[in-house]
């Protein structure tokens, strides 16, 4: 497999716990080589410093911009030609890469790699997606950003490029697929979720219908589709409410020493719970409809969490991903099979 192009400058966190993430990615997987993407001197420091081992599989490709965090992604893509964000993604463009990753502005990422990739044959709008813990492991929700409007056609392009995901790289063969809406009734929801029930019920994907917010994590659905709008929201909820509830736990077993005494007898349990709920497990977003694999990793992710999204893309990329979607979309028909 080529190497992963990984942009350690962009984010919300300084480019030495990106480099550290990428470091945990290739002590993990050891077939991985990685382009660090970024200021120079800076990598090859951190090269310098990191075990032979992994350095052999380390690459320095300079990049001399870096897009903020708040940067309109219009001035991303005219005035930040030589990005480490964009950089990267020429990487794939170029077949130098098997995929890429970047922690930095969502929008922007959007736009260059729209700009510089383009979408597949037939995909309007490239599409996050992402693994949400569930209660039957986790289910796979889009879009998560991309897009803040879609349309009915859009919505159901999200719910096969979804199911194609589910089915070729998780190895569902027939995955429920859900749009998520106000309620469960055929009535229920604005005119665009009932244009787009209407077209996924005469698809041929294995579509159950409308879901709720709390489906998400039932295990009742594979995917969940959605709007990038209602789904960042939907994510920035999750996350928050995550943080609540350990802050909240924390703070109960610490109220007095009686506490305290619990929270030592049942911190076997609550490790376990916490390590299957902490969401650095499930960094790492796709951007799927693109002409070549694009990680999105959050701003905030800490090295644990960045390594997962480097992780994220070598799977993609190892499965073929891009190839699976173009190959599906092209025969329509085969989407709802249980083969690939």
């Amino acid at each position: 497999m080529l190497p992963v192009a990984i942009d350690v400058m962009s984010g919300d966190r300084p480019p030495r716990e990106y480099i550290a993430g990428a470091l945990a990615a290739l002590e993990e997987e050891t077939e991985l080589r990685a382009l660090l993407v970024g200021e120079g001197a800076l990598i090859e420091a951190a090269r310098a410093r990191a075990p032979s081992e992994l350095r052999e599989r380390i690459e320095t490709v300079p990049a001399t911009e870096v897009v903020g965090m708040s940067e309109h992604p219009r001035d991303a893509v005219r005035r930040k030609k030589d990005s480490s964000m964009r950089v990267a993604v020429e990487l794939v463009k170029r077949g130098r890469a098997s995929a890429c990753v970047s922690a930095g502005n969502t929008g922007a990422l959007t736009a260059i790699a729209h700009f510089v990739l383009k979408t597949l044959p037939g995909v309007e709008r490239a599409a996050i997606i992402s693994a949400i813990p569930a209660a039957h492991g986790h289910t796979q929700m889009l879009d998560l950003g991309a897009n803040t409007k879609a349309t009915p056609e859009q919505l159901c392009q999200f719910a096969t490029m979804g199911s194609i995901i589910s089915r070729d790289v998780y190895g569902l063969p027939a995955p429920r697929i859900g749009l998520l809406n106000i309620g469960e009734e055929d009535i229920k929801g604005h005119e665009v979720v009932q244009a787009a029930h209407a077209l996924l019920l005469a698809g041929g994907l294995n579509y159950v219908g409308f879901v709720e917010g709390d489906d998400i994590f039932s295990g009742d659905v594979d995917v969940v589709v959605t709007d990038g709008f209602t789904g960042n929201v939907a994510l920035k909820t999750m996350e928050g409410l995550a943080a609540l509830i350990a802050a909240r736990m924390r703070r109960e077993f610490d109220a007095s020493w009686r506490d305290r005494l619990a929270g030592l007898a049942a911190r076997g349990v609550l490790r376990r719970v916490a390590v299957s709920l902490d969401p650095r497990r499930y960094n790492g977003a796709c951007m799927v409809g693109l002409a070549g694999i694009v990680v999105k990793s959050h701003g905030r992710a800490d090295r644990m969490a960045f390594a997962r999204a480097v992780i994220t893309a070598a799977l993609a990329a190892r499965h073929g991903l891009t190839e699976h979607i173009a190959q599906a979309l092209a025969a329509p028909q085969s989407i709802g099979s249980s083969t690939p």
